[in-house]
């Protein structure tokens, strides 16, 4: 049994954010319905699903059941309604105006279960001046002041090369469900969990914005280099580049007898955490004469015997073969509908007794719309009337 056996989760999600959400549920053994609609009835079903059987898909979608639902027919939302009465959460992505269109609202939900969690993630919050605007990573990465402190003076701005607020959005909406959940065990009711992306990208800029609304320091972009310790950053080897992380003095006095010049520790310039900061460039630039002698391998090496933080730069092609990444087993492999096999990642969180498992991969369209309504009750001949409505 999974951690969430007994957990079902009606799954209204596209896109990133929050299929993120769902997967963590799913993961651990809730019973997760990805509800869609039928196909031709959303003009922009290319854009969300080109491709379900391809690995991004996969990744984001496996461990579900997937069943089609035309909510715009009162024969769809009725079927909904009876799904509702005995979930246990419901996740949505939509605009924050269309759940009371449709009659999805917490208040309607709970008013058909009031022990429904439901679940709502938006690029900008429920309410508020900006609550009716379209939401992506990208806008977000630039609003929550990400993008001003990636890259350097020379190439201003950049944005992640990851979906950061997506990603954390949807984690941080999978906290909101199981607290609530938790805290439905107390009280028997449910309740309304929301996360917005600019509310966790901000989140996740951390003591970037601690330090500014604390202190007033105001973050600037700082490349590869840390803005508050040094040396921590990337340096060129003979064969490659590779990271290391020497915060603090006693790290700092491991590293200068590591490369052999523990007279750097007696260096006036160099003699406290703040005064390496104030001269990064003189400190690198004598770094890196030395880390030019050796390969990155002898470098990571030895720093890390040492105690010293540092790493190589990987590729993803890299990174998939290093011995680490597959004792921890990172990459899961299980097979799509047609029985292909298909290699996703892992969930991050072990547990010992009840830990993740991606047991299938992500459903066809509409794959399991049968055996979810014979689960209601359905009869074969209310199957074909609800086909027959448009409304599966």
């Amino acid at each position: 049994m999974g951690a969430l056996d007994g957990i079902r989760v009606l799954d209204l999600t596209r896109v990133r954010a929050g299929p993120t959400c769902v997967r963590v549920l799913a993961d651990f053994g809730a019973d997760v319905i990805g509800v869609e609609p039928p196909p031709g009835v959303d003009p922009n079903e290319g854009l969300f699903a080109s491709n379900r059987r391809g690995g991004d898909f996969q990744n984001l979608n496996r461990n579900k059941r997937a069943l089609t639902l035309n909510l715009k027919t009162a024969e769809g939302r009725a079927v909904f309604a009876r799904l509702a009465a005995r979930a246990d959460v419901v996740v949505e992505n939509w605009r924050p105006d269309v759940k009371a269109r449709l009659g999805l609202d917490y208040e309607s939900l709970a008013a058909i279960n009031p022990r429904i969690v439901l679940a709502s993630i938006s690029g900008f919050g429920q309410d508020g001046p900006y609550a009716l605007r379209p939401g992506v990573d990208q806008i977000v990465q630039g609003m929550g002041g990400l993008m001003s402190l990636t890259g350097t003076e020379a190439t201003g701005p950049l944005r992640a090369g990851l979906a950061v607020s997506d990603l954390s959005t949807g984690l941080f909406a999978a906290i909101g469900v199981l607290v609530a959940l938790r805290e439905r065990e107390v009280s028997g009711r449910g309740q309304w969990v929301q996360a917005s992306l600019l509310h966790s990208m901000i989140a996740m800029m951390d003591f970037q914005v601690a330090r500014y609304v604390n202190d007033g320091a105001v973050p600037q972009p700082a490349g590869n280099d840390h803005p508050t310790s040094a040396p921590m950053g990337l340096f060129d080897a003979s064969d490659g580049r590779f990271n290391i992380g020497a915060t603090g003095e006693a790290t700092w006095r491991r590293l200068c007898e590591t490369i052999g010049r523990p007279d750097w520790v007696g260096r006036p310039e160099w003699a406290s955490e703040p005064l390496r900061v104030r001269h990064r460039a003189s400190l690198t630039e004598a770094l890196q004469a030395v880390f030019a002698g050796g390969t990155v391998d002898r470098w990571v090496r030895a720093l890390n015997d040492a105690g010293v933080p540092a790493g190589p730069l990987y590729t993803v092609p890299e990174l998939v073969e290093d011995p680490q990444v597959r004792h921890l087993g990172v990459v899961a492999q299980t097979t799509t509908s047609d029985g292909a096999p298909v290699r996703v990642i892992s969930q991050p969180v072990k547990l010992s007794r009840t830990p993740a498992r991606v047991a299938r991969g992500a459903p066809d369209w509409g794959e399991q719309t049968d055996e979810i309504l014979g689960e209601l009750g359905c009869s074969a001949a209310e199957i074909a009337a609800l086909r027959a409505a448009r409304a599966v």
